[in-house]
């Protein structure tokens, strides 16, 4: 059976230096990436942030995917690890708390040079070169800008009143619920939702969580959407130009065009990637990645996510 497991490349600025965090393991006695296995339940996302937390004393936000690694491990059980980009910003770094533990004996912020000329691993410096290539880019600095399609909703063929006042269900209570971890690990700060009563139960966990306040709009509602009313380039451009980090929580019909948007005011992206990524089923949501310093160079990197259900 396969294991899966996730981490991150953290990374900070030292004066107009990148440096990245490598991690000594205590009991493997090697040097290589903060990882660690996904938990029941969890998402991906989830796990690199958790484990990053635990192996650090790092909170980190989850910035551009790097790829996968995948190995055999001395039990003969494969081992598949996706991993992330993760800028420590000043603050974060100098008020972070670590002590050795039986899982890692020390960290150390190298060069991207040294790092990997350190890591015991060949895998984990192939994933420090696919980071190498963001900041040889210019492009390692990202914000996020996350589509989300609402939860589960009672049928409009049960529900006696306007489409736009239809409800989740038990089922699309718990997604919205569940989906609450995964959307932290990238760190919007700001949710936008369609004014119909499924968008905004959606994202009132997260915001209550967060304690985040959700700013509703008709502009990208269904109702607008289907009676010619809607403006979602005026949502997703005033989005963009903020520059910072933000869920767009929508309907089935209306995320093609929010994605698509993005597209175009990052400085356009292929459309078969933005297809699949406005193409959600309930409670999904696509992450497209732009960057902070660059922001007409395309969207960066886009993933797609969906609820984990028991």
């Amino acid at each position: 059976m396969t294991v899966y497991a996730a981490g991150a490349v953290c990374w900070r600025l030292d004066g107009d230096k990148v440096k990245v965090l490598v991690i000594h393991r205590t009991l493997r006695n090697d040097v290589s990436l903060p990882k660690g296995k996904v938990e029941p339940g969890e998402t991906l996302p989830e796990t690199a942030v958790r484990e990053v937390l635990e192996e650090t004393g790092l909170s980190i936000d989850l910035g551009v995917p790097l790829g996968v690694t995948s190995y055999t491990m001395p039990n003969n059980r494969d081992k598949v690890v996706y991993y992330w980009a993760a800028e420590v910003p000043a603050g974060l770094y100098a008020t972070a708390e670590f002590q050795p533990n039986e899982e890692v004996a020390a960290l150390e912020w190298l060069s991207l040079r040294k790092a990997k000329k350190l890591l015991t691993y060949e895998r984990d410096v192939e994933v420090l070169e696919r980071f190498q290539l963001l900041v040889d880019q210019g492009v390692s600095r990202t914000f996020a800008l996350i589509a989300l399609r609402h939860a589960k909703t009672i049928p409009g063929s049960e529900f006696d009143g306007p489409d736009a006042e239809r409800p989740l269900t038990h089922r699309g209570r718990t997604e919205a619920n569940v989906i609450v971890p995964a959307l932290r690990a990238f760190g919007p700060d700001v949710v936008v939702a369609s004014d119909a009563r499924r968008c905004l139960e959606t994202v009132t966990p997260f915001s209550e969580a967060e304690e985040v306040r959700i700013r509703s709009t008709h502009l990208i509602s269904q109702d607008a959407f289907e009676d010619g009313t809607s403006d979602v380039r005026r949502v997703v451009s005033k989005r963009v130009r903020k520059l910072r980090s933000a869920i767009l929580c929508a309907h089935g019909p209306v995320l093609p065009e929010i994605v698509r948007e993005v597209g175009l005011a990052a400085g356009g992206t292929r459309q078969a990637s933005l297809a699949r990524a406005g193409d959600l089923p309930v409670a999904g949501f696509s992450v497209l990645h732009l960057s902070l310093d660059r922001p007409g160079s395309g969207i960066i990197a886009i993933e797609t996510h969906l609820p984990q259900l028991a």
